[in-house]
């Protein structure tokens, strides 16, 4: 069987490359440090102007970073779908923890939206809340994801090496 040397065969297991992981890092760590960042701009740093309190002028630019790490997410999103998701889904391991980072990013997805387009602001306030809110907790569950599948492959590792000590 050959295989493309870019393109990790089914056997590699549910690891993801390193470049994927970077990534997957860059890209969820950069949409959730812009999501911060605006939201301290918005709510702690605005200016008095002559007129009142005015946005901070970086706070725009935090929006605007923040929506496009949000594009490269669900781009990044479908990428994991073929290489990792859907491997990950015939096996019992970090499927709780990894269905719900699955939904949490749909939700993050349809709240995103909803900021975007939604005309009536009771919508929008209940998409805010829920946008801030699971936004913040999505990167605690990826970080618990990640450990677990660390710690996971480090007893792997481990039972291993004292099946070949073994023999």
């Amino acid at each position: 069987m050959t295989r493309h040397p870019h393109r990790p065969s089914h056997h590699q297991g549910l690891r993801l490359s390193l470049r994927r992981k970077r990534a997957l890092y860059a890209i969820f760590g950069g949409a959730w440090a812009t999501g911060i960042l605006w939201l301290v701009f918005h709510y702690f740093l605005y200016r008095q102007g002559e007129f009142g309190a005015e946005p901070h002028p970086l706070e725009i630019w935090w929006l605007r970073l923040h929506g496009a790490c949000a594009f490269a997410a669900l781009w990044l999103g479908g990428l994991l779908w073929t290489a990792h998701v859907r491997p990950a889904l015939a096996r019992p391991g970090r499927r709780r923890s990894g269905l719900l980072l699955l939904g949490l990013l749909a939700i993050l997805a349809a709240t995103g939206y909803l900021l975007y387009y939604a005309g009536d602001d009771r919508w929008r306030d209940v998409a805010r809340w829920l946008h801030w809110l699971v936004g913040v907790a999505f990167a605690f569950v990826l970080g618990i994801h990640v450990m677990r599948a660390r710690a996971a492959r480090g007893r792997l590792m481990d039972a291993q090496a004292r099946t070949r000590a073994s023999i």
